[in-house]
C-alpha cells in the first residue's frame, strides 16, 4: 500500500536543481552546459546580477522577478559543478550562508542589543577574515575579501573604506579634493612629456582613485555617479540626433560646433524641466 502511494511533487528548488543535473548529464544532457566551467560561467553571473540590478532601477518587478531567477540559475548551475567536483552542493551553499547570517545578526539572533548593527556587522567580518586567514597560515590584511571581480570603481571604493577604517585615510575633504588636483597636474605633465601608454594609463587610474575618494568622503556612491551622466549623455547625444534629424543630417555629416549647439540646447531644456543632475 505503501508503495502505491504517490510521491510528493518536487519542490520548485528541487525541480531546478534536477533540471541542471540533467543539463549537465554528459549521455543525454544539452552539450553546451555539460562542458561548461566555473570560469566560462562567471560572465554569465556577473551579467545577470547587472540585469537584476537594472530591473530594480526601472521599478519593473515582473522583470525583477525573471532576473531573479536567472540569477538563482547561475547559483545552481555553479553548486552543481561544484557537486560533481566534490567539492560542495547546493545544500552546503544554503546553509552556509544560513550560518553566516546568525552569526553576523547576534542583535537579533543572540544577547547583544540593537543599535550598532553595521559595526557590529563589520566587526564580525573582520574577525571571520583573520580567522580564516590563520587556519590557512596565511598574511591577513585589512583589504582581505575584496573582490577582483568588482566593478573597478566599486572595488576602489571599498579599498577606501577598509583603509579609512584604521586611520589610513585623508584628514578633511579639503585634502581629497587636493589630491585629486595633484593627480590631475601629473597626468597633465605626463601627457606634455609625451608619456608611454602605460605611464599614462597608471596617472588616469591614479586620478580616477583620487575621485572616488572624493566622492566617498561626500556620501556618494561613485558607481552610481558614473551611471547617472552615463545616462545624461545619451539622454543629450540622443537630442542632438533628433536635432540634426531634423535638418535632414547625421552626426557624421555635422560640425562639431553644430552638435554642441543641439547639446547646449538639450541642457538647457533638461534644467528648465527642473533636473537636478550636474553638467
Amino acid at each position: 500500500m505503501d508503495e502505491m502511494r504517490k510521491k510528493p511533487d518536487p519542490t520548485p528548488i528541487e525541480a531546478l536543481l534536477r533540471l541542471m543535473t540533467r543539463l549537465r548529464d554528459r549521455e543525454r544532457g544539452c552539450p553546451w552546459d555539460a562542458v561548461q566551467t566555473f570560469a566560462s560561467i562567471a560572465p554569465y553571473t556577473i551579467e545577470e546580477a547587472y540585469e537584476v540590478a537594472d530591473a530594480i532601477v526601472r521599478d519593473d518587478l515582473a522583470a525583477l522577478e525573471e532576473e531573479l531567477g536567472d540569477l538563482l540559475l547561475q547559483v545552481v548551475f555553479h553548486a552543481e559543478m561544484a557537486r560533481e567536483a566534490g567539492a560542495f552542493d547546493f545544500d552546503s551553499v544554503a546553509r552556509g550562508i544560513t550560518g553566516k547570517m546568525y552569526r553576523r545578526h547576534p542583535h537579533v539572533f543572540g544577547e547583544t542589543a540593537a543599535g550598532s548593527e553595521r559595526a557590529g556587522w563589520e566587526a564580525i567580518k573582520h574577525r571571520e577574515r583573520r580567522e580564516k586567514a590563520e587556519s590557512k597560515a596565511e598574511r591577513s590584511s585589512e583589504l582581505d575579501g575584496v573582490a577582483l571581480a568588482l566593478p573597478a570603481l566599486m572595488r576602489a571604493r571599498k579599498l577606501q573604506e577598509r583603509a579609512a577604517r584604521v586611520g589610513f585615510d585623508w584628514p578633511d575633504i579639503d585634502s581629497t579634493v587636493a589630491k585629486v588636483d595633484e593627480e590631475l597636474a601629473e597626468l597633465k605633465d605626463a601627457i606634455g612629456e609625451d608619456g608611454s601608454e602605460a605611464a599614462l594609463a597608471e596617472e588616469i587610474g591614479d586620478l580616477l582613485f583620487a575621485c572616488v575618494n572624493v566622492a566617498r568622503r561626500l556620501g556618494i556612491d561613485p558607481e552610481q555617479a558614473l551611471r547617472g551622466c552615463n545616462d545624461k549623455f545619451v539622454r543629450r547625444f540622443n537630442a542632438v540626433e533628433d536635432g540634426l534629424g531634423k535638418a535632414g543630417k547625421a552626426p557624421q555629416d555635422s560640425t562639431l560646433e553644430e552638435m554642441d549647439r543641439l547639446w547646449n540646447d538639450a541642457k538647457k531644456r533638461e534644467r528648465g524641466a527642473g533636473r537636478t543632475l550636474p553638467d
